[in-house]
């Protein structure tokens, strides 16, 4: 089955039941007021004729007049009456001690309380009629002695042909009413199944791969709740969409870059080996090309050795073995290691720091990490000024790198930690650096030391690189 037709039935069974109680209830109210209204009404009439058919002469005797009078006036609205002694006889219409009021009834009257029955046919009838009644029993008392008792009635018939018309005019309405809720029914359910086809198209478009749909909701009920996730899961998807596109673009690079630096020197290479083969290069040129062959075999161990490195440390291959050492030492080091590099370039290396600034971290990878940043740093600068300073903070350790070379621009400083990025491409085939992938792995590196790293650049100002370690407690603990 459908689900519209579902709904329908659930709508139509909801509202369809709650008519039934509404009409059941209502019926029961109708004949109930009615019936009372009926006793009222009767009632009304034994108070009347109480009051007129003994106001004359002694209170123990009946108004014969006023009697017949009355007979004649209610008995055209189909009303009778009737009066029964103190000893329970029918004295009017017609005497008759054969006919009496039942005794569970006259026990209650003897005490003063008026009784409203309906009496079937079989029982004792207050006027002459064989059929059922609406009956009132009003008992006289005078000096506190039961001297009569009215009996007041009116066929019920009267009564149902009034609750006959209001049931038939309740089944009209319980018609029209049906058909209301047959049409407020499938109101609703195409309502709802109109949210539902909307979340369903929308799922299609998705399948097709279009991640930008997006449904409008209010917000009112779970319907819109799970609108609410959808547009949620479209978003993250379109998220992972451009996620997924950007790392096959940055694939592909990779493979044109990795080409690309691998073909200049296998080109070198192969050149020189050609040139010996053939005795195309003289005797006194041939140590310097086996020299120029080892230096290019060398740049290619070392870009194969960094790819590696890299997609080692990205994947957590590496195990880091952290202790606290002297971060000035180490600096010393690696200073003293890139001084001609630095003088090459007309550099001038600084180191401004205490003594002893203790640093918690791997120290091969603490000196790979500054190893790279200083090289890149004199390698993008010319006849200028590169200033390292270290110190202790709050449980951790800050150091900076500064330059006063080129600069970046704020794109260049967004793309520097990607893989094969140079921000300046025309220094592709320089000594220091060619890779690109010295700052790609510097981020990896300080990120498995739970450590961050920043960098402001002014193009052509300089740029500065800014380090934290945290010390072991914090380390240990995030741990």
């Amino acid at each position: 089955m459908k689900l519209i037709y579902q709904w329908m039935l659930a709508f139509f069974g909801v509202i369809m039941t709650t008519i039934i109680i509404v009409g059941i209830a209502f019926t029961q109210y109708s004949t109930r007021t009615a019936y009372e209204s009926t006793w009222d009404q009767l009632e009304g009439y034994a108070d009347v004729i109480e009051r007129e058919a003994f106001k004359q002469g002694s209170q123990a005797a009946l108004s014969t007049q006023f009697i017949i009078d009355s007979q004649q006036i209610l008995s055209q609205q189909h009303v009778g009456f009737n009066f029964f002694n103190a000893e329970n006889e029918m004295v009017y219409p017609t005497p008759d001690p054969k006919v009496s009021v039942k005794k569970q009834y006259w026990k209650h009257l003897k005490n003063g309380q008026i009784q409203r029955l309906s009496l079937s046919r079989d029982s004792h009838q207050v006027n002459n009629n064989k059929q059922e009644q609406l009956v009132v029993f009003k008992p006289v008392f005078y000096n506190n002695k039961l001297i009569y008792v009215i009996g007041v009635a009116a066929p019920l018939q009267t009564v149902k042909s009034g609750l006959t018309t209001m049931r038939k005019n309740l089944l009209i309405a319980f018609l029209l009413s049906t058909i209301g809720g047959i049409l407020l029914s499938y109101v609703l359910a195409r309502y709802q199944i109109y949210r539902i086809n909307r979340l369903r198209n929308a799922t299609h478009l998705v399948a097709e791969g279009d991640f930008n749909v997006q449904i409008k909701n209010p917000g009112k009920d779970e319907l819109d709740d799970l609108a609410t996730d959808f547009n949620e899961m479209v978003h993250s998807l379109n998220e992972s969409e451009e996620e997924i596109k950007r790392q096959e673009d940055r694939r592909r690079q990779f493979m044109a870059d990795a080409a690309h630096e691998m073909r200049t020197p296998l080109t070198t290479v192969k050149g020189l080996l050609e040139g010996l083969q053939y005795d195309a290069i003289p005797e006194e040129m041939r140590a310097k090309s086996i020299s120029l062959m080892q230096n290019e075999t060398n740049r290619l161990i070392r870009l194969v050795n960094e790819n590696l490195d890299y997609e080692k440390i990205r994947t957590n291959q590496i195990k880091l073995n952290p202790q606290t050492f002297n971060a000035v030492e180490a600096i010393q080091n690696i200073q003293e290691q890139l001084e001609k590099k630095a003088t090459e370039a007309g550099d001038t290396l600084i180191l401004d720091a205490q003594e002893n600034v203790p640093i918690y971290a791997d120290y091969d990878r603490f000196v790979q990490v500054m190893f790279n940043i200083m090289q890149n740093a004199i390698q993008f600068t010319e006849n200028g000024q590169i200033t390292v300073t270290a110190e202790a903070g709050f449980h951790e350790t800050i150091l900076t790198i500064s330059d006063t070379g080129i600069g970046m621009t704020d794109e260049q400083v967004k793309n520097i930690w990607e893989r094969y990025y140079k921000a300046d491409p025309s220094r592709k085939n320089t000594k220091y650096g060619e890779s690109g992938l010295g700052l790609a792995i510097v981020h990896q590196l300080v990120q498995l030391h739970h450590g961050t790293i920043e960098v402001q650049s002014i193009p052509e100002q300089g740029t500065t690189f800014t380090l934290t370690f945290p010390d072991e407690t914090i380390v240990t603990s995030e741990s």
